[in-house]
C-alpha cells in the first residue's frame, strides 16, 4: 500500500479556519485526480471536494463558498483550505487519490470505497461551539 499522509487537523472554534495537507512519498499526485472525503461518527463517508489532474475542481453543496481545494504538483501535495468552520464540519477527513472527479461530484454515499484507488489514514477536525 502506497502511503498517503494527511496533516493539519485539530480542534478549532466556530468560524475559524484550518488548512489540511496531504502528500505521498511514493505516488505521483500529478498523474491522478485527488479528493477529500470526511466521515463523522455514525455517518457514511461523504465526498467533500475533488480536483482533476488539470485543475478542475468540484465541491459538495455543504462546503461551497467556504472550502477551497488546491494542489501543488511540484511538492506532490494536496490542500484543503477550510474557512468559516461549523460544528457540522466535525469529522475525520481523508485524502484520496485516483478518484472519479467530474461535475457529478460528490459520489453517492455508500458507493465510495470501490471508486478510490488510494486512501490516507485521516486527520481529525473538531469544530467546537
Amino acid at each position: 500500500q502506497v502511503p498517503v499522509v494527511e496533516s493539519g487537523g485539530g480542534l478549532v472554534q466556530v468560524g475559524d479556519s484550518l488548512r489540511l495537507s496531504c502528500t505521498s512519498s511514493g505516488l505521483p499526485f500529478d498523474e491522478y485526480s485527488l479528493a477529500w472525503f470526511r466521515q463523522a461518527p455514525g455517518k457514511e463517508r461523504e465526498g467533500v471536494s475533488c480536483i482533476t489532474s488539470r485543475g478542475d475542481h468540484y465541491y459538495a453543496d455543504s462546503v461551497k463558498g467556504r472550502f477551497s481545494i488546491s494542489r501543488d504538483n511540484a511538492k506532490n501535495t494536496l490542500y484543503l483550505q477550510m474557512n468559516s468552520l461549523k460544528p457540522e464540519d466535525t469529522a475525520m477527513y481523508y485524502c484520496a487519490a485516483a478518484v472519479p472527479c467530474s461535475s457529478s461530484w460528490p459520489p453517492r454515499q455508500g458507493s465510495i470505497s470501490p471508486l478510490v484507488g488510494y486512501w490516507g489514514q485521516g486527520t481529525q477536525v473538531t469544530v467546537s461551539s
